[in-house]
């Protein structure tokens, strides 16, 4: 089978996405993925929400799909999940299709979903033991209870806990079986930005055990941090695929240099001059900030040229392309 592990781009006249598709066989040196997802198809009625989306992801790879709401990403991993049957292609976990075999994957696979919901009186503990219950290879609950900040919770029900508790209760479910593959969907939604990073450093540490996540997401600093690879999707398809900081440079823009310099009222220095510099395209001065568009190593070239005239600005700083700037660029609109 031969199936799409990276999507190439190049940005034309104001900022057109010209997408290169480039699918390759892979390598019978390579171990096999994890999971395979070729052409896979998904409609409701008249609307498509998942048009010929392929890719492949590695053992212990954290691998994101970055989209706004209604680009295809619950969808596409519901069908992974066997929740869904596709109109088209062909998806594997573990080299299994989810939907015809799944108890094959029973314990295998740990699944945080979107809309998720327990018995309002059921007890945290009680769920936690349950779940482990049901697996071949539990991990001790109480240690997932600990981990995940829930033992003040331990015996609550689920009814009194709040949006962000819930939140954390449905992923430790999802790995309390010590699964080989985990989905997570929107797993940080509801939390405070502190909880936030506790539970990245907690997706930091089970991506270091060795488990494969896919992670469903629409932040971009979550996306940017904790991913190997990300698969940008708009309107159902991949719009562009590989590491954040390929995507990133890829579809990069000028970079900017900003520094200091007095005023006209002060004194200030000339630095039209630097537009001769190598790599710069334009300088601009707004009172007493100097902003000195570029490409490229622009910076260590505006930094040897200021200091070769005697100038060195204390703050001289540059400001990158971000994930979030390669998503309005890849899409021409921002996330919902």
């Amino acid at each position: 089978m031969t199936v799409l592990r990276d999507v190439t781009l190049a940005l034309g006249p104001q900022g057109t996405c010209h997408l290169g598709r480039v699918s390759t066989a892979v390598s019978a040196s390579e171990p096999d993925p994890v999971i395979v997802v070729d052409a896979l198809r998904k409609s409701y009625g008249a609307t498509t929400a998942v048009d010929g989306v392929s890719f492949a992801v590695q053992a212990g790879e954290v691998f994101g799909l970055l989209g706004s709401n209604g680009a295809g990403k619950t969808t596409t991993v519901e069908c992974l999940e066997g929740l869904r049957r596709p109109d088209a292609g062909e998806v594997r976990v573990l080299g299994v299709d989810p939907l015809a075999h799944p108890e094959r994957l029973r314990g295998r696979v740990g699944c945080q979903l979107q809309e998720s919901h327990l018995p309002d009186r059921m007890r945290v503990w009680e769920a936690l033991d349950l779940f482990a219950a049901a697996s071949p290879r539990p991990v001790d609950w109480t240690e997932v209870l600990e981990a995940w900040g829930l033992a003040p919770k331990r015996d609550a029900a689920f009814a009194s806990l709040s949006g962000g508790q819930r939140q954390r209760l449905l992923v430790a479910l999802a790995l309390v079986t010590d699964p080989e593959v985990v989905f997570l969907d929107e797993m940080t939604t509801g939390l405070d930005p502190a909880a936030r990073h506790v539970t990245w450093g907690l997706i930091e540490a089970i991506r270091e055990r060795g488990t494969m996540v896919v992670l469903v997401t629409h932040f971009m600093d979550e996306a940017e941090r904790l991913c190997d690879r990300v698969a940008v999707m708009d309107a159902g398809r991949i719009v562009a695929m590989g590491t954040p900081s390929a995507l990133i440079e890829a579809s990069a823009g000028a970079v900017r240099v900003q520094f200091t310099a007095a005023t006209a009222a002060e004194g200030a220095p000339d630095v039209d001059w630097l537009v001769t510099v190598p790599h710069v395209r334009g300088v601009e001065r707004r009172g007493g900030t100097v902003t000195v568009t570029g490409d490229g190593p622009v910076l260590a070239h505006v930094a040897g040229a200021l200091l070769a005239r005697g100038l060195e600005p204390p703050d001289l700083r540059v400001e990158r392309p971000t994930l979030e700037d390669t998503f309005l660029r890849l899409t021409g609109h921002g996330l919902e």
